[in-house]
Parts: structure tokens; C-alpha cells; sequence
């Protein structure tokens, strides 16, 4: 299968593209620099040098490949416009990322019962009515005959298969740590997510790329942690006592107001079954906290 990936040098679509190359499929990938372009070659991936604001490009790679794979951002309407517009009638696959942030509740560090599970999703806030907009244009496009699917994905750990090593929220926790010698969480740090081992998450999309039904949501999640008991594990590794209590405002200073808020600061409970029941997936990595004390270093 031809398959077009965007964000192809990123944590999640060089994953992807990556374990494609590896299944037999061929692969072009959506890049941003000349360098970028040499790492895609070393790993067998055939790039494509532009951007989301690039239309008439991601039209025409959409309208050449088999499938496509949006892994480059959730947040970037035009691109999704320009994807859907080229695949419009042809039955071919549309596989688009999104965040579990969007049922995020902004908390402070502080903890929350509420779960959320497909098709019963809440009234976006307005931090993140754009993105939910953005998803259900993904999904409507399955009326155009295009076999359309949004993948949530929650907390990702786990090390890349492509060139960008880490991914987003813990290597946060880490960075700061290793700078100030303090882990530390936003708040009492008592917020939960739900999380996803990578490989896992590479596995769902190779799934969804042969067997989803158009038009489908998928929640990825194979376990869930408290922050409080995440940075604990990464001050145990790190030999730095226990981790800290951190004000909001700090956490913002230091890490901006999405990623303190919503990716650090949050509450992102969720449950999916589509993956388990609509295509026979099962996760095989289930614990961050044992993936932090053996592997994440």
C-alpha cells in the first residue's frame, strides 16, 4: 500500500512511518528541511519537503497514495481541508491524530472522578473548541466516501521508532528536573491521564489502516497514572528524593500556558473499546510507572 504520512519526522508519524516501511508498505513522508529529508531516506521512507500550509501539495500526495496518515497536528485546519478535499469520493483511508486534551478539565494538579468514554464526549472548552471542530470534520468526511477515522491518542511514553526520540509530557517532567535538580507537577499533582505505550499506539494505526469502519472515534489508552505518581518514579530514577508541589503560575512560566494547563495540569480520563472490539487490538504495555523506573532514561 502507498501510504502518505505528514509529520513523518515527528515522535508519532516517524513511529509510524517507520513501522510501515518495516510491514512492506511504501511510504512518503511530509517533511519541513533538507536534513529531515536525508534521516526519512536512511529509513526508507521517500520525503516530501513542505508544510500543512502547502495545499496543493498534500492534495496532490493525498490523490497519488493509497491511504493518508495526518500525524503532523491536530490543530491545523487548512491541511484537513486540503486532505479531505483530494480524498472526497475515493474510498481511500484517512487516518487523522487528535489529543485526549480536548476532554481535559484544566484542573490545577487536582484530581477528578469524571471518565469519558467514545461517543459520549463532553462540550469542548474553549481552549480546545477548534480541535474538536477539527475531528468532527474528519469524521463527516465518511459521508463524502472517504473511510475517515480519528485516532485520539492520551499520554504517550516510550521511545521513538523514527528519529525524533521522545515524546511530549514526560520528557517535559524530565528536562525541568535535570536542570533544577527538582522534579516536580503541577499542583498537588493528584491529576490523572490516561497513557498509551508508542508501540501500542503504532499498532492501532496500522489496524485502523487496513480494517476501520469509516467514520470511526478511537480513544487510545491501555492504563492510566496520577502525575504525582509519575514524577515520584522520575525522582526515584533520577535519585532526587520525592517530587514537588509546583504553583500553577510557576508551572506556566515554565512551560507555557497549553502544556501546563491541559498537558501537565489535567485531568484526561477516557476509555476505548473501538480499537479492542472494531479491530482486535490489545495493547501489550500497560504500566508508565514500570516504563519510567526500567526504561526511560
Amino acid at each position: 500500500m502507498k501510504v502518505f504520512v505528514t509529520g513523518a519526522a515527528g515522535f508519532i508519524g516517524g513511529s509510524i512511518a517507520t513501522a510501515l516501511v518495516k510491514a512492506g508498505h511504501q511510504v512518503t513522508g511530509l517533511v519541513r528541511s533538507t536534513d529531515q529529508e536525508q534521516e526519512m531516506l536512511a529509513l526508507g521512507i521517500t520525503p516530501v519537503l513542505g508544510s500543512l500550509d502547502d495545499s496543493d501539495l498534500l492534495a496532490q500526495q493525498a490523490s497519488q497514495a493509497d491511504a493518508v496518515i495526518n500525524a503532523a497536528s491536530s490543530d491545523h485546519r487548512g491541511a484537513v481541508e486540503a486532505l479531505i478535499k483530494a480524498l472526497r469520493g475515493t474510498g481511500k483511508v484517512l487516518l487523522h491524530t487528535s489529543g485526549s486534551s480536548i476532554v481535559g478539565d484544566a484542573s490545577g494538579g487536582k484530581a477528578s472522578e469524571v471518565i469519558y468514554y467514545e461517543g459520549q464526549l463532553p462540550e469542548p472548552t474553549v481552549d480546545k473548541a477548534a480541535r474538536v471542530a477539527i475531528d468532527t470534520l474528519v469524521l463527516a468526511a465518511a459521508h463524502d466516501n472517504v473511510r475517515s477515522a480519528v485516532i485520539c491518542n492520551t499520554l504517550i511514553y516510550g521511545h521513538s521508532l523514527g528519529v525524533k526520540r521522545d515524546s511530549v509530557q514526560l520528557p517535559r517532567l524530565l528536562k525541568q528536573a535535570r536542570k533544577s535538580a527538582v522534579v516536580r507537577h503541577v499542583g498537588l499533582g493528584q491529576n490523572i491521564w490516561s497513557n498509551v505505550h508508542i508501540e501500542d499506539v503504532v499498532a492501532l494505526y496500522l489496524l485502523a489502516l487496513e480494517k476501520t469502519p469509516a467514520g470511526t472515534f478511537y480513544f487510545v489508552e491501555s492504563g492510566e497514572a496520577s502525575f504525582r505518581d509519575m514524577s515520584n518514579a522520575i525522582a526515584r530514577v533520577l535519585g532526587l528524593g520525592e517530587a514537588h508541589d509546583w504553583p500553577l503560575a510557576e508551572a506556566e512560566a515554565e512551560w507555557g500556558y497549553e502544556m501546563a494547563n491541559y498537558g501537565l495540569g489535567s485531568n484526561s480520563r477516557v476509555r476505548g473499546k473501538n480499537a479492542r472490539e472494531l479491530l482486535g487490538w490489545v495493547p501489550k504495555r500497560t504500566c508508565v510507572v514500570e516504563w519510567i523506573k526500567n526504561e526511560m532514561l
